[in-house]
């Protein structure tokens, strides 16, 4: 798991980068949490969705936005950290350039930069959004969704009300020539305190639906 720092818009970014053994292989991005409520790379959600990816050959970055832990910059309200974003996944493309596919993960504030990108990159073609804010972002944006892709959220959800969510979902449901899997966790909140496990594993699961993978295709990433 080398540390890595690149250059992103507002100065150098600091993330963890995953190689993958094929050269051939996808590449996941993923991204954290809103940096001014305690959202870094290191989040536990992030963590184990970073090896969730790695397990199944993905060559992997996780990063810290803007003005979190060394990488350089301030926190911009989401437009910078779009941008930040699309450096991080300029970056993983170069050093693995010949991958075959792009997938990008997020959780909370990083779902809604994650799905911002994906309306930006034709070569995005899968997301996982974590407890994606819909009463407190604007996904309108949205208009279509370009990828079809797993939303995954707690009924115990707090911050982000689970009737929000499925109104984010009714809508994209609508869409043609995408398939948008809807799963919510019973009794999660949102920071899926005691539900860690099932979230990665459901997160797993889609994964290998989507790629056809089983555990003889997994790597070892120790």
């Amino acid at each position: 798991m080398p540390e890595v720092i690149f250059n992103g818009p507002a100065g150098r970014l600091e993330g963890r980068f995953h190689p993958a053994k094929k050269r051939n292989a996808p590449i996941a991005l993923v991204l954290h949490l809103h940096p001014q409520f305690g959202g870094t790379m290191n989040n536990q959600i992030i963590y184990q969705m970073y090896y969730m990816f790695a397990r199944r050959g993905f060559a992997v970055l996780r990063f810290n936005f803007r003005g979190v832990g060394r990488s350089q910059g301030s926190f911009d309200h989401g437009q910078g950290e779009l941008s930040d974003a699309a450096a991080a996944l300029d970056w993983v493309q170069t050093v693995h350039p010949d991958a075959r596919a792009c997938w990008i993960g997020g959780f909370s504030f990083g779902a809604w930069i994650g799905m911002q990108l994906l309306m930006r990159r034709p070569e995005v073609e899968g997301f996982i959004s974590v407890a994606p804010p819909a009463n407190l972002h604007d996904f309108s944006f949205l208009a279509p969704c370009p990828s079809s892709g797993l939303i995954i959220h707690g009924d115990n959800d707090k911050v982000v009300p689970q009737k929000d969510v499925q109104t984010l979902v009714d809508k994209l449901k609508t869409q043609k020539g995408i398939v948008i899997d809807h799963q919510t966790i019973p009794g999660a909140n949102h920071f899926f305190e005691n539900d860690m496990d099932t979230l990665i594993e459901n997160c797993g699961d889609y994964v290998d639906g989507r790629l056809g993978l089983t555990p003889a295709d997994y790597v070892d990433v120790d």
